[in-house]
């Protein structure tokens, strides 16, 4: 009876030895998958162990089941992140701490070129936030831009004498005043514009024979300490003066204050 017994479990052990059991259907070996990095250092997506469609799914998983933080933590933990791999590259310059923050700096910078060319676009498309429309940059249309403003400081300058004249300071000893009165002296025969030179030392002065001795004017006209030569604009129908400003200044400059403080609104050309 034992020996029956004996010979059915050797007899069944014999055929589940004979069953060949089919192996598990392995997914195809990445041809660019490194045993060596993949496997045996785990080194993971840096060194793209894994395929770019886990890669992918796996950053779908992470921002799907991850609650969105505002846009400026999110910037700030990539800059946390970038500022953190380089500091471990350089204080741990192995080629996998290189590698990581070369990849993610390089992420960083295809984001800021996106970003950038989003930029471009959205601009073109939206003549309102073109400030090249106000101010161009280009060689052809800066020139057309300088042209018209031009032209307009001219009609400015040559409608100036029906309102304004100008308080011309100086003084006889002043080297710098000596230099800029010839420039008043062309911006007043040119445009017809009435320039009474004041003299703050009771010196005279070769381009404007007739001038006055301060007697105060400098100070009721606005100006500040004792500067020259100094420039004042005289509103004769506010009765308000409007300083130019002080030091020697190239004619284009004079008119182009002048423009700016009499027809130019404070911002709009900026």
């Amino acid at each position: 009876m034992l020996m029956t017994r004996n010979l059915a479990i050797l007899s069944l052990a014999g055929a589940l030895a004979a069953v060949t059991i089919p192996a598990l259907a392995q997914p195809p070996a990445d041809p660019n998958r490194d045993a060596f990095y993949c496997d045996e250092r785990k080194l993971g997506s840096w060194f793209y162990c894994n395929s770019e469609e886990a890669r992918r799914k796996a950053r779908e998983a992470a921002q799907s089941s991850a609650p969105t933080a505002p846009a400026t933590e999110r910037l700030a933990a990539i800059t946390a992140q970038l500022d953190e791999l380089k500091a471990k590259a350089i204080l741990d310059p192995t080629s996998e701490n290189i590698v990581a923050y070369i990849r993610f700096q390089r992420e960083q910078l295809d984001r800021a070129s996106t970003f950038a060319d989003t930029w471009s676009r959205s601009i073109w498309q939206n003549p309102d936030l073109d400030y090249t429309l106000e101010r161009p940059v280009s060689t052809l249309a800066k020139q057309t831009w300088t042209a018209d403003r031009a032209a307009q400081r001219d009609t400015t300058m040559a409608d100036l004498t029906q309102r304004y004249g100008v308080f011309y300071f100086y003084s006889s000893s002043c080297s710098a005043c000596r230099t800029f009165s010839p420039v008043m002296r062309a911006l007043s025969d040119r445009y017809g514009l009435e320039v009474l030179a004041v003299s703050m030392d009771g010196g005279p002065n070769e381009q404007f024979p007739n001038y006055v001795v301060n007697s105060g004017q400098y100070q009721r006209m606005g100006l500040q300490g004792n500067a020259v030569p100094a420039l004042v604009l005289f509103d004769t129908q506010t009765k308000r003066p409007v300083p130019i400003g002080y030091g020697v200044m190239a004619a284009d400059e004079v008119m182009q204050r002048i423009l700016y403080l009499t027809q130019i609104e404070p911002g709009s050309d900026y």
